[in-house]
Protein backbone atom coordinates (compact mmCIF):
# COMPACT_ATOMS: atom_id res chain seq x y z
CA UNK A 1 0.00 0.00 0.00
CA UNK A 2 1.35 3.43 -1.20
CA UNK A 3 2.83 5.19 2.25
CA UNK A 4 0.68 8.42 1.27
CA UNK A 5 -2.53 6.02 2.48
CA UNK A 6 -1.21 4.63 5.27
CA UNK A 7 -0.28 8.41 6.57
CA UNK A 8 -3.82 9.28 5.47
CA UNK A 9 -5.45 6.50 8.06
CA UNK A 10 -3.75 8.03 10.60
CA UNK A 11 -6.33 10.39 10.40
CA UNK A 12 -9.46 8.65 10.00
CA UNK A 13 -11.22 7.98 13.18
CA UNK A 14 -12.38 3.52 14.18
CA UNK A 15 -13.81 1.68 15.96
CA UNK A 16 -11.65 -1.12 18.42
CA UNK A 17 -13.62 -3.34 16.56
CA UNK A 18 -17.43 -5.07 15.58
CA UNK A 19 -18.51 -6.20 19.63
CA UNK A 20 -17.68 -2.80 20.87
CA UNK A 21 -19.32 -1.02 17.89
CA UNK A 22 -22.72 -2.97 18.10
CA UNK A 23 -22.96 -2.44 21.84
CA UNK A 24 -22.17 1.14 21.89
CA UNK A 25 -24.80 1.42 19.19
CA UNK A 26 -27.20 -0.18 21.43
CA UNK A 27 -26.57 2.98 24.00
CA UNK A 28 -27.49 5.28 21.16
CA UNK A 29 -30.48 3.96 20.44
CA UNK A 30 -31.31 3.68 24.13
CA UNK A 31 -30.61 7.85 24.14
CA UNK A 32 -32.85 8.39 20.80
CA UNK A 33 -35.64 6.54 22.27
CA UNK A 34 -35.43 9.48 25.39
CA UNK A 35 -35.73 11.86 22.72
CA UNK A 36 -37.64 13.27 19.76
CA UNK A 37 -39.36 10.65 17.51
CA UNK A 38 -36.96 9.45 14.59
CA UNK A 39 -39.34 10.25 11.36
CA UNK A 40 -36.40 8.67 9.15
CA UNK A 41 -32.82 8.23 8.71
CA UNK A 42 -30.56 8.42 5.75
CA UNK A 43 -27.24 8.58 4.37
CA UNK A 44 -25.51 10.98 2.47
CA UNK A 45 -22.63 10.86 0.54
CA UNK A 46 -19.70 13.45 0.59
CA UNK A 47 -15.80 13.50 -0.56
CA UNK A 48 -15.16 12.74 3.12
CA UNK A 49 -17.03 9.35 3.35
CA UNK A 50 -20.63 8.31 4.69
CA UNK A 51 -22.85 11.19 6.95
CA UNK A 52 -25.33 8.95 8.68
CA UNK A 53 -28.77 11.54 9.42
CA UNK A 54 -31.91 11.85 12.04
CA UNK A 55 -34.37 13.62 10.55
CA UNK A 56 -36.95 14.69 14.11
CA UNK A 57 -40.42 16.03 13.66
CA UNK A 58 -41.79 18.60 13.21
CA UNK A 59 -45.48 16.97 13.99
CA UNK A 60 -47.36 19.77 12.94
CA UNK A 61 -47.18 19.79 9.44
CA UNK A 62 -47.45 23.69 8.90
CA UNK A 63 -44.05 24.13 10.32
CA UNK A 64 -42.86 22.16 7.59
CA UNK A 65 -41.90 25.08 6.19
CA UNK A 66 -39.98 26.98 8.82
CA UNK A 67 -35.98 27.26 8.27
CA UNK A 68 -34.76 23.60 9.43
CA UNK A 69 -32.27 23.51 12.41
CA UNK A 70 -29.09 21.30 12.01
CA UNK A 71 -27.49 19.88 15.00
CA UNK A 72 -23.59 18.95 15.07
CA UNK A 73 -22.28 16.89 18.37
CA UNK A 74 -19.39 17.62 20.13
CA UNK A 75 -16.02 15.42 19.63
CA UNK A 76 -16.20 11.32 20.67
CA UNK A 77 -19.60 10.53 20.98
CA UNK A 78 -23.17 11.04 18.15
CA UNK A 79 -25.64 12.85 17.74
CA UNK A 80 -27.55 10.81 20.91
CA UNK A 81 -25.93 13.42 22.38
CA UNK A 82 -29.36 15.70 21.58
CA UNK A 83 -32.24 14.10 23.31
CA UNK A 84 -32.49 16.53 25.85
CA UNK A 85 -33.02 18.82 22.95
CA UNK A 86 -34.58 17.42 20.17
CA UNK A 87 -38.06 17.26 21.74
CA UNK A 88 -38.82 21.00 22.30
CA UNK A 89 -36.76 22.15 18.77
CA UNK A 90 -38.48 19.64 16.92
CA UNK A 91 -42.35 20.72 17.97
CA UNK A 92 -41.04 24.14 16.24
CA UNK A 93 -39.07 22.60 12.90
CA UNK A 94 -37.63 20.69 10.97
CA UNK A 95 -34.35 18.91 12.82
CA UNK A 96 -31.73 17.18 11.18
CA UNK A 97 -28.91 15.79 13.34
CA UNK A 98 -25.62 14.98 11.55
CA UNK A 99 -23.31 12.31 12.66
CA UNK A 100 -19.59 13.84 12.14
CA UNK A 101 -17.35 11.28 10.13
CA UNK A 102 -14.58 11.10 12.44
CA UNK A 103 -16.71 10.63 15.98
CA UNK A 104 -18.11 7.69 17.39
CA UNK A 105 -21.40 7.61 15.29
CA UNK A 106 -22.71 5.89 12.32
CA UNK A 107 -20.96 7.74 10.09
CA UNK A 108 -18.38 6.00 7.97
CA UNK A 109 -15.00 8.53 7.34
CA UNK A 110 -12.74 7.77 4.23
CA UNK A 111 -10.91 10.47 4.56
CA UNK A 112 -9.52 13.06 6.74
CA UNK A 113 -11.18 16.30 7.04
CA UNK A 114 -10.12 17.83 10.36
CA UNK A 115 -8.66 20.97 8.24
CA UNK A 116 -11.00 23.68 8.71
CA UNK A 117 -11.27 24.05 4.81
CA UNK A 118 -11.50 20.29 4.66
CA UNK A 119 -14.30 20.17 7.73
CA UNK A 120 -16.56 23.21 5.58
CA UNK A 121 -16.73 21.69 2.51
CA UNK A 122 -18.04 18.27 4.38
CA UNK A 123 -20.04 20.21 5.76
CA UNK A 124 -21.28 22.45 3.03
CA UNK A 125 -21.88 18.90 0.49
CA UNK A 126 -23.53 16.61 3.79
CA UNK A 127 -26.19 19.77 3.36
CA UNK A 128 -26.55 20.22 -0.24
CA UNK A 129 -26.82 16.59 -0.27
CA UNK A 130 -29.84 16.38 1.46
CA UNK A 131 -31.23 19.53 -0.52
CA UNK A 132 -31.39 22.14 2.55
CA UNK A 133 -30.30 25.97 1.33
CA UNK A 134 -30.68 27.59 4.26
CA UNK A 135 -30.42 26.33 7.77
CA UNK A 136 -30.11 27.36 11.32
CA UNK A 137 -26.79 25.74 12.00
CA UNK A 138 -26.43 24.93 16.16
CA UNK A 139 -23.18 22.89 17.08
CA UNK A 140 -21.44 22.13 20.78
CA UNK A 141 -18.04 21.85 22.04
CA UNK A 142 -16.25 20.33 18.88
CA UNK A 143 -19.58 20.54 16.96
CA UNK A 144 -19.31 24.19 18.18
CA UNK A 145 -15.81 24.41 16.58
CA UNK A 146 -17.43 22.99 12.84
CA UNK A 147 -20.22 25.49 12.90
CA UNK A 148 -17.79 28.70 13.65
CA UNK A 149 -15.64 27.61 10.86
CA UNK A 150 -18.20 27.01 8.93
CA UNK A 151 -20.03 30.38 9.53
CA UNK A 152 -16.08 31.98 8.42
CA UNK A 153 -15.55 29.52 5.32
CA UNK A 154 -19.25 28.26 3.55
CA UNK A 155 -21.74 30.63 5.02
CA UNK A 156 -23.68 30.51 2.04
CA UNK A 157 -26.45 28.22 3.20
CA UNK A 158 -26.69 29.69 7.13
CA UNK A 159 -29.01 31.42 8.51
CA UNK A 160 -27.58 31.93 11.76
CA UNK A 161 -24.88 29.79 13.76
CA UNK A 162 -25.28 28.82 17.44
CA UNK A 163 -22.01 27.94 19.28
CA UNK A 164 -22.38 26.01 22.59
CA UNK A 165 -19.32 26.47 24.91
CA UNK A 166 -17.97 25.96 21.56
CA UNK A 167 -14.14 25.05 20.48
CA UNK A 168 -12.10 27.40 17.93
CA UNK A 169 -12.59 30.19 20.79
CA UNK A 170 -9.46 29.42 22.76
CA UNK A 171 -6.53 26.65 22.42
CA UNK A 172 -7.39 23.65 24.14
CA UNK A 173 -5.98 24.10 27.61
CA UNK A 174 -4.88 21.22 29.95
CA UNK A 175 -7.85 21.78 32.45
CA UNK A 176 -10.36 20.53 30.06
CA UNK A 177 -8.23 17.14 29.12
CA UNK A 178 -8.00 16.65 32.61
CA UNK A 179 -11.80 17.10 33.36
CA UNK A 180 -12.77 14.47 30.48
CA UNK A 181 -10.50 11.99 31.76
CA UNK A 182 -11.61 13.25 35.47
CA UNK A 183 -15.13 12.47 34.20
CA UNK A 184 -14.73 9.48 32.97
CA UNK A 185 -12.85 7.69 35.31
CA UNK A 186 -15.77 9.38 37.85
CA UNK A 187 -18.36 7.24 35.60
CA UNK A 188 -17.26 4.22 37.47
CA UNK A 189 -17.52 5.10 40.75
CA UNK A 190 -19.29 3.78 43.35
CA UNK A 191 -23.22 4.61 43.28
CA UNK A 192 -23.37 6.45 46.20
CA UNK A 193 -20.40 8.68 45.60
CA UNK A 194 -21.79 9.68 42.29
CA UNK A 195 -23.42 12.40 42.67
CA UNK A 196 -21.01 14.31 44.88
CA UNK A 197 -18.46 13.30 41.88
CA UNK A 198 -21.25 14.76 39.33
CA UNK A 199 -21.54 18.07 41.27
CA UNK A 200 -17.67 18.33 41.68
CA UNK A 201 -16.78 18.14 38.35
CA UNK A 202 -20.10 19.79 37.08
CA UNK A 203 -20.51 16.55 35.38
CA UNK A 204 -24.52 15.44 35.84
CA UNK A 205 -24.47 12.97 32.89
CA UNK A 206 -22.73 10.67 35.52
CA UNK A 207 -26.02 10.61 37.43
CA UNK A 208 -28.23 9.81 34.27
CA UNK A 209 -27.42 5.92 33.81
CA UNK A 210 -28.43 5.86 30.22
CA UNK A 211 -25.57 8.31 29.97
CA UNK A 212 -22.95 7.01 31.82
CA UNK A 213 -23.37 3.95 29.81
CA UNK A 214 -23.32 5.54 26.77
CA UNK A 215 -20.01 7.70 27.51
CA UNK A 216 -18.22 4.72 28.73
CA UNK A 217 -19.27 2.17 25.37
CA UNK A 218 -18.23 4.77 23.18
CA UNK A 219 -14.49 5.48 25.42
CA UNK A 220 -14.65 1.62 24.65
CA UNK A 221 -14.97 1.44 21.38
CA UNK A 222 -14.12 4.20 19.11
CA UNK A 223 -10.42 5.92 18.40
CA UNK A 224 -10.58 9.34 17.31
CA UNK A 225 -7.92 10.23 15.04
CA UNK A 226 -7.49 14.37 14.48
CA UNK A 227 -6.06 16.95 16.94
CA UNK A 228 -7.51 19.67 18.66
CA UNK A 229 -8.72 22.35 16.23
CA UNK A 230 -6.96 25.98 16.56
CA UNK A 231 -8.72 28.69 17.66
CA UNK A 232 -9.82 31.49 14.90
CA UNK A 233 -8.13 34.48 15.73
CA UNK A 234 -10.10 38.02 15.57
CA UNK A 235 -9.67 38.60 12.07
CA UNK A 236 -11.33 35.03 11.01
CA UNK A 237 -14.39 36.11 13.70
CA UNK A 238 -14.39 39.21 12.61
CA UNK A 239 -15.33 38.04 8.68
CA UNK A 240 -18.05 36.16 10.13
CA UNK A 241 -21.77 38.03 8.87
CA UNK A 242 -23.94 35.12 10.08
CA UNK A 243 -26.22 36.00 12.74
CA UNK A 244 -24.54 34.43 15.68
CA UNK A 245 -24.81 33.20 18.86
CA UNK A 246 -22.62 32.01 21.55
CA UNK A 247 -23.94 30.31 24.97
CA UNK A 248 -21.47 28.91 27.91
CA UNK A 249 -21.30 27.31 30.86
CA UNK A 250 -20.19 30.00 33.88
CA UNK A 251 -18.03 26.95 34.84
CA UNK A 252 -16.82 25.45 31.38
CA UNK A 253 -13.50 24.79 31.57
CA UNK A 254 -13.43 24.97 27.79
CA UNK A 255 -13.50 28.16 26.98
CA UNK A 256 -13.11 31.34 29.64
CA UNK A 257 -16.53 32.48 29.63
CA UNK A 258 -16.15 36.38 30.78
CA UNK A 259 -13.39 36.38 28.37
CA UNK A 260 -15.64 35.61 25.73
CA UNK A 261 -18.48 37.40 26.30
CA UNK A 262 -16.74 40.47 25.99
CA UNK A 263 -14.37 39.34 23.20
CA UNK A 264 -17.04 37.74 20.51
CA UNK A 265 -19.69 40.83 20.28
CA UNK A 266 -17.03 42.92 19.87
CA UNK A 267 -15.25 41.17 16.79
CA UNK A 268 -18.40 39.38 15.61
CA UNK A 269 -20.99 42.01 14.11
CA UNK A 270 -23.94 42.11 16.30
CA UNK A 271 -23.40 38.26 17.86
CA UNK A 272 -24.91 37.70 20.63
CA UNK A 273 -23.05 35.97 23.91
CA UNK A 274 -24.13 34.39 27.12
CA UNK A 275 -23.33 32.36 29.85
CA UNK A 276 -25.63 30.27 31.88
CA UNK A 277 -24.98 29.95 35.62
CA UNK A 278 -24.36 26.53 37.84
CA UNK A 279 -23.43 24.97 34.51
CA UNK A 280 -20.24 24.07 32.97
CA UNK A 281 -19.65 22.70 29.68
CA UNK A 282 -22.87 21.46 28.81
CA UNK A 283 -25.52 24.02 28.81
CA UNK A 284 -27.68 22.45 26.75
CA UNK A 285 -27.93 19.30 28.87
CA UNK A 286 -28.04 20.23 32.07
CA UNK A 287 -30.44 23.22 31.20
CA UNK A 288 -32.44 22.15 28.12
CA UNK A 289 -35.70 23.92 28.71
CA UNK A 290 -33.37 27.44 29.37
CA UNK A 291 -31.24 27.22 26.43
CA UNK A 292 -34.01 25.11 24.00
CA UNK A 293 -36.53 28.16 24.42
CA UNK A 294 -33.59 30.74 24.06
CA UNK A 295 -32.31 28.98 21.17
CA UNK A 296 -35.47 29.15 19.16
CA UNK A 297 -36.05 32.73 20.26
CA UNK A 298 -32.66 33.96 18.53
CA UNK A 299 -34.02 31.88 15.54
CA UNK A 300 -37.43 32.96 15.36
CA UNK A 301 -35.95 36.55 16.04
CA UNK A 302 -33.46 36.13 12.65
CA UNK A 303 -36.48 34.62 10.35
CA UNK A 304 -38.24 37.58 11.44
CA UNK A 305 -35.80 39.80 9.68
CA UNK A 306 -34.93 37.12 6.66
CA UNK A 307 -37.72 35.19 5.96
CA UNK A 308 -36.28 31.83 4.92
CA UNK A 309 -36.26 31.19 0.64
CA UNK A 310 -36.56 27.60 1.32
CA UNK A 311 -35.72 24.30 3.39
CA UNK A 312 -35.20 21.73 0.74
CA UNK A 313 -35.60 18.13 1.56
Amino acid sequence: MPENATRARRDIGRYVNDTLRDRYFATCDTLYAMGAPIRSETDVETSFGTTHVYRHGPADPAAESRTPIVLIHGSGYCSAMWYPNTPALSADRPVYALDTPGDAGRSVQREPMWQPERAAQWLDEALDALGLDRVHLVGASYGGWLVINQAHLRPGRLASVTALDPGGLEKVGLRFFVWIFASLFASYAPKALRPRLAAWLEQPVIVVPEMREWIQAGARAFRIRRPAPLPLTDAELGSIRTPFYLIMGKRSLLVHPKRQLERVPRVIPGARAEIIAATGHGPQIDHPDMVNARMLSFMEDVDSLAPAAGTGA
